[in-house]
């Protein structure tokens, strides 16, 4: 493992029309929190510190990467419609079911917009001590 590399995390991938998000974590569940994390960073997104509000979202998929996508976008239709944003996550995986428990707060500004995250490029693959993976957002 890259010694300078933090066990998780994500890092915007310069793309020439579209935005491409790498993500890295040592499990399924830390590939999904840092993949929300890295999203709302692309969406510039700042929230309010209260009042916070938790909730349950439990997801089923036919496999991973569907399962990354759909979560994804579940965060993105919140954010778009309810104007809320997650900042706690409480993952837990079993196959391609996930069991949520988020806690978040109102989005207080945002400055970018996404109109959806693709399957484009979407492998989730396995390192010797993390999963990674390249998510393309479509803009």
């Amino acid at each position: 493992m890259n010694e300078d590399r933090p066990q998780s995390g994500y890092e915007e991938v310069e793309h020439t029309a579209d935005w491409s998000l790498r993500v890295w974590a040592a499990d399924f569940a830390g590939l999904l929190e840092q993949g929300a994390r890295g999203m709302y960073h692309l969406l510039g997104i700042q929230q309010a510190q209260q009042p916070l509000t938790s909730r349950k979202l439990e997801l089923q998929a036919p496999d991973a990467e569907t399962l990354m996508v759909d979560f994804l976008s579940e965060l993105l239709y919140v954010a778009e419609e309810k104007g809320f944003a997650f900042h706690h996550f409480s993952l837990r995986v079993a196959d391609t079911r996930l069991e949520a428990e988020l806690e978040g707060s109102p989005i207080e500004s945002q400055t970018k917009e996404i109109k959806a995250v693709t399957y484009h490029r979407m492998t989730i693959q396995q390192g010797e001590e993390q999963l990674t993976t390249e998510t393309m957002i479509d803009v």
